[in-house]
């Protein structure tokens, strides 16, 4: 009953169309790392959440929190040591070309920004995402976010393209001709901007595709995208608010595995654990070329509370070491979802790195069919274990384990145990 009076309240206050996950929703009260805990005391295995990127709750994250909080928190027009220790170490992580930041509250308002930014520095109007990405909110960004478009519709100065499915590339179709496919999208999305009187002022890439599904795609791919982007005076924007910080494993950010270093890079979600604390990093010249042509302040992006937090965060991936652990995890996964699909055949494709892994759903093997309604059952069915997890993908057909970062190995077969009973059990 209790859950039933919170969901009345949440219903009169927010909406009826105000999401929720699960079939029955659930009413979590703590959370302690990989665990998140109910009113009724019960634990779950987090397998979903990248908002807790160093785990829910980390002491470390929270004392940092509390003792900045305590001292002194305002906006960024004073002088404080804290911003810059964080913006310091925070562009120390890439590559020496993108050496300057700004910080904000949230993914939307980085990729907001950095869209400004592509836009005042190119003096090019058109910005190029794919055909079923999500990058955010606002009415700037929901006009990009083919995936979840609001009432607003596609922008007019919106092109999409079509990411290849790695799964369904068909007989006699390789990783080449993939590149070459995604090579035609672009030059056509080049040649509509123009038919238009406009020009690219950027390409915006999630960079592990995450709302896509996950597909495989080759460095060559990414790399010939921007690389027609760029000749025609666009930037290349790089998404990191799901694949970011280290969890693909091999690298800090997703657009490492591409070979390409981006123009700009948009954070958000795990950058401050759950706090809210958000940015984009870029080329220098960009940067500053943005900031000769209007001012850019955020009351509270970048204050010294979220810069303490932020720096903690960074901390503790460094002294855990947990993009090696996300490395080691993952290929522990990558074996144990390999396994699980050669017993069940309702598993058509296995796909992903480090702690983010897609698992495509079928009705059968032979036609590919998305199994929308089991993958849903397996979600629920996972939640009533007690492991949460995600569903991703065009036909919300793909299973989506993205934990937070300290998932351990005993975890990961807490996970794989559980997915096999549910599945087996449909």
């Amino acid at each position: 009953m209790e859950a039933d009076a919170l969901l009345d309240r949440r219903r009169s206050l927010l909406g009826a169309a105000a999401p929720l996950f699960y079939q029955r929703p659930l009413h979590l009260v703590r959370g302690e790392g990989v665990w998140l805990f109910d009113a009724d005391g019960r634990r779950y295995l987090d397998a979903y959440n990248n908002v807790p990127h160093v785990g829910h709750c980390h002491p470390h994250v929270v004392d940092a929190l509390c003792r900045q909080a305590a001292t002194l928190n305002t906006h960024t027009r004073y002088l404080h040591e804290t911003i810059l220790d964080y913006d310091e170490r925070l562009v120390a992580n890439f590559e020496a070309a993108l050496s300057m930041v700004h910080l904000c509250c949230s993914g939307t308002e980085a990729n907001e920004l950095a869209l400004r930014i592509a836009r005042a520095c190119t003096g090019n109007a058109g910005v190029i995402v794919t055909d079923f990405a999500y990058h955010g909110n606002s009415k700037a960004i929901i006009e990009l976010s083919s995936a979840y478009l609001g009432p607003e519709g596609l922008g007019k100065t919106v092109r999409t393209i079509t990411i290849p499915d790695s799964y369904r590339l068909g007989p006699g179709v390789d990783p080449a001709t993939a590149a070459e496919a995604l090579a035609e999208g672009v030059a056509a999305a080049i040649a509509s901007l123009a038919d238009a009187q406009m020009k690219p002022a950027a390409i915006l890439f999630d960079t592990v595709f995450a709302t896509e599904g996950l597909p495989r795609l080759s460095p060559d791919c990414v790399a010939g995208a921007v690389e027609q982007v760029r000749a025609a005076g666009g930037l290349y924007i790089a998404d990191e608010v799901q694949p970011g910080f280290g969890r693909m494993g091999n690298h800090m950010w997703g657009y490492q595995h591409y070979d390409v270093v981006p123009d700009l890079v948009t954070m958000g979600k795990p950058m401050g654990n759950g706090h809210p604390l958000a940015g984009v990093v870029g080329r220098a010249e960009l940067i500053n070329g943005f900031g000769g042509r209007g001012m850019y302040f955020n009351t509270f992006g970048g204050n010294p509370v979220a810069c303490a937090v932020g720096l903690a965060v960074l901390e503790v991936i460094e002294q855990e070491g947990l993009v090696e652990k996300a490395h080691m995890v993952g290929e522990h996964l990558r074996v144990g979802l390999g396994a699980l699909s050669q017993q069940h055949t309702m598993i058509g494709d296995v796909r992903g790195r480090g702690l983010f892994w897609g698992v495509e759903m079928v009705e059968d093997r032979a036609s590919k069919a998305p199994a929308t309604q089991a993958t849903r059952a397996i979600l629920n069915g996972m939640r009533e274990h007690g492991v949460l997890i995600g569903t991703t993908g065009r036909d919300d057909s793909v299973l989506k384990i993205r934990p937070p970062m300290p998932f351990s190995i005993e975890n990961a077969d807490l996970l794989l145990a559980t997915l096999d009973e549910v599945i087996a059990g449909l």
